[in-house]
């Protein structure tokens, strides 16, 4: 497998932490070899800073099998964050649930017979259920076509441009593909936008119908750290699994970790699992991350001209981190650069500058800070005060 550093395209933009910009890794990051990898693809990401730490063929198109449920998860979501269905909502599945195979994931729902949302969702998320999967699908979507063309705006907007959905279980079909990228920022989507939802991926168990299936995910028995994600199987896709675990971050009181490997195509159950295993220890254990700043936190006060106030807070509005190499940490070093003169009216939130993360006077990642404060204007006579005074700054 090849070993690639830098950002991926799509989970660069996936992002969602505080920084604008990120660039590779240390150069010195390429010294740490990643473990060996017996899947066609594979990619391990720092979840708080956004940076991929390793990958192999991360681009490569693959078939996601049941993966595909992340984004099948989402949508549904974001229907109950948007208060479009409901936890307590009962379901009548229709007929389509009798054309999930026996050799299928299921979650044992009957046509005709009323479930609940909740149900079903712990259905699909724990048992990895087709099934339940498919009436959520229907009930969001109005069918499953529907909720497929809802599955591929929301990847749009994600940025996901390697990634078609065709369906919302992962069975295999041309035009039903994507990356191990893709897959990574999707999850780092799931997680971060839906944090009261994710929780229901560390189930171990989940029984309906009087049958009780456990997760397949067996890192959640292996690793008191891990929390989810997602397994998936077909005979093309192979065995895929997406990993994360949170741990706490040294230097960080009440801050923790997250690392997520993602692997696909493996030849076993087995190999899935000790590899994600060896990817998430990899992460922890090779590459520090650092918070730079923390929500809010003011960076500096610079002055302001033609404003009510002589001075500006300016900060970020969310934790900022950067992961580095294990022993380079003391090297980081924050450096300021301000967008001057800043002249009133500025607003709370508008970027001011930016910060640039600098170690051995390379950029390693760079992030706007914003103002954190409104600054009205000045009277009439503060404001041509200093338009003059700043004839003179100019000269």
């Amino acid at each position: 497998m090849k070993f690639n550093a830098s950002l991926s395209r799509a989970a660069a933009a996936a992002a969602l932490v505080a920084c604008g910009s990120l660039v590779a890794l240390p150069a010195r990051a390429q010294q740490i070899p990643p473990p060996p990898m017996s899947a066609k693809a594979w990619t391990i990401v720092d979840i708080n800073s956004g940076q991929v730490l390793a990958a192999g063929d991360a681009d490569a198109r693959v078939e996601p099998a049941s993966l595909t449920k992340i984004m099948t998860s989402y949508v549904i979501f974001e229907a109950l964050r948007d208060k479009r269905i409901s936890m307590e909502q009962t379901v009548i599945p229709s007929d389509s649930v009798r054309k999930v195979g026996r050799d299928e994931s299921r979650t044992f729902i009957e046509a005709g017979k009323p479930v609940s949302v909740h149900d079903l969702i712990y259905g699909m998320i724990v048992q990895s259920g087709n099934d339940a999967s498919i009436a959520l699908a229907e009930l969001v979507g109005g069918s499953q076509q529907g909720f497929v063309e809802l599955m591929n705006r929301a990847a749009q907007r994600m940025g996901l441009k390697h990634t078609h959905y065709a369906n919302v279980d992962g069975l295999t079909d041309p035009q039903h593909y994507t990356t191990v990228a893709d897959i990574a920022a999707a999850s780092t989507h799931l997680i971060q936008d839906f944090p009261e939802y994710y929780k229901i991926y560390a189930e171990k168990s989940f029984t309906y119908n009087n049958i009780r299936q456990p997760n397949r995910n067996r890192l959640l028995y292996l690793d008191p750290t891990v929390d989810g994600l997602k397994t998936g199987h077909t005979k093309e896709a192979g065995y895929c699994l997406v990993a994360t675990a949170s741990r706490p971050m040294p230097g960080a009181p009440g801050v923790n970790r997250r690392v997520l490997s993602v692997v696909v195509g493996e030849p076993t159950e087995r190999a899935r699992v000790q590899d994600s295993l060896s990817a998430l220890n990899y992460g922890y254990q090779n590459f520090d991350t650092l918070r730079v700043y923390g929500a809010n936190q003011v960076v500096a006060t610079p002055k302001v001209w033609k404003g009510k106030d002589s001075e500006l807070k300016i900060g970020v509005k969310k934790d900022t981190f950067i992961t580095v190499p294990k022993g380079t940490a003391d090297k980081i070093k924050p450096q300021l650069e301000l967008r001057e003169p800043l002249i009133a009216p500025i607003a709370n939130g508008t970027p001011v500058g930016t910060v640039k993360v600098m170690a051995d006077g390379k950029s390693l990642a760079e992030f706007p800070v914003v103002a954190l404060a409104d600054v009205a204007q000045a009277s009439f006579i503060g404001r041509a005060w200093d338009a003059l005074r700043l004839m003179f700054v100019k000269k």
